[in-house]
């Protein structure tokens, strides 16, 4: 299993039209139906700053950036970033139904 999380911070003004995209995203996941991932977005509480959970089952490779909807909203993403997202990597030590394990 590899989890990865991204951090990113927003400008304040399109804090609104990514959380809608992330919605949509979403949506558009859900509907998919897709298979060996699972996947969350939260926004902390200064407002700005975005955390993306993802996890990838061993042994398959992400599927998520063969949906439109999701290779959109990392495109408009690129235009509503603050600065550069920081991904990183993370070891599972233990997960309550988080997680698959």
């Amino acid at each position: 299993m590899s989890v990865l999380m991204v951090r990113s911070t927003v400008r304040a003004d399109k804090v609104a039209e990514v959380i809608a995209g992330a919605q949509k995203m979403f949506s558009a996941i859900e509907e998919a139906r897709v298979e060996g991932v699972r996947y969350a977005s939260c926004l902390l509480p200064d407002g700005v700053t975005f955390v993306a959970l993802l996890e990838v089952e061993e042994g398959i490779e992400n599927p998520l950036p063969a949906l439109p909807a999701f290779r959109e909203f990392q495109e408009d993403l690129r235009g509503w970033l603050a600065g550069p997202p920081s991904p990183e990597p993370m070891r599972v030590i233990g997960s309550y139904r988080l997680f698959g394990q």
